[in-house]
């Protein structure tokens, strides 16, 4: 058990992405917070992880509120006694091109992703360097991160940005053994991606398919979806690397559509 009586908070957990990395965590023996905006949702999640003989619990957590991100971790903390590894996979998608976007959600994509990456860092920072374990910090970037797509200005630059925050954090962390990294995953079929789908095909007057093979495929070796399986195996992976050799980089799960 990789991360066996490590205490993991997953922001955005209670479905998606999240909840494959918190269901993978607990099997691999950690204790897990399920943080997510809909605490029913969450604490659905953290009732699955308990019923499999798990350990998890839910907390709500709008990632962009400062006291509600700092009240979950230290509710998180009373209940586990620290914080080993945090996942800051909380964010949303607006489809629209930069003449069209409005500066209400363009303020709103920036404030989720990356105001509530810092937010929930600096929390967690915090919780390590007083429980003196060191830790993991991970974020779930995107293939763009590294790559542009029409439609997605905010998204991209957020994605972007991530790196930068992961880069500091690790020169920052290091002496306190606190790593961190980027996880930067091609398309993955969660809610967020389908509900792209059909607004990408009415925007660029294509079906469905075309999207599909076209738009989110077109450049990978395999014309596959990267599933919530292989992130969650690339953040066990990374959340348990035994050492700081393996830190403020970005690992790209896209079946090759981005290559570094």
């Amino acid at each position: 058990m990789l991360l066996k009586d490590k205490v993991a908070l997953i922001t955005g957990a209670a479905s998606g992405i999240g909840k494959e990395i918190a269901l993978a965590y607990a099997k691999e023996g950690a204790k897990v917070v399920i943080a997510d905006l809909e605490l029913p949702a969450a604490q659905a999640a953290a009732a699955e992880i308990n019923q499999a003989g798990g350990t998890a619990m839910a907390v709500q957590m709008n990632v962009t509120d400062e006291a509600q991100v700092d009240q979950g971790f230290a509710d998180a903390i009373k209940a586990y006694g620290g914080i080993d590894v945090l996942i800051s996979n909380a964010g949303i998608q607006i489809i629209a091109a930069v003449v069209e976007s409005t500066l209400e959600n363009w303020k709103k994509m920036l404030a989720i992703h990356l105001d509530g990456a810092f937010l929930t860092t600096r929390a967690a920072m915090r919780a390590m360097i007083k429980g003196g374990k060191g830790g993991s910090i991970i974020y779930m970037g995107s293939v763009h991160s590294h790559e542009g797509s029409p439609l997605k200005a905010p998204y991209v630059t957020a994605k972007h940005g991530l790196i930068g925050l992961a880069k500091v954090v690790a020169k920052e962390g290091a002496k306190d053994q606190i790593r961190s990294n980027v996880i930067c995953p091609g398309f993955v079929r969660t809610p967020l991606v389908e509900k792209q789908i059909p607004e990408q095909a009415q925007k660029f007057n294509i079906t469905a398919e075309e999207v599909i093979k076209k738009i989110m495929l077109k450049d990978t070796v395999d014309g596959e979806f990267t599933t919530t399986h292989d992130v969650a195996q690339t953040a066990i992976f990374l959340a348990s690397f035994p050492s700081n050799a393996l830190t403020g980089q970005s690992v790209v799960v896209s079946h090759g559509w981005y290559m570094q």
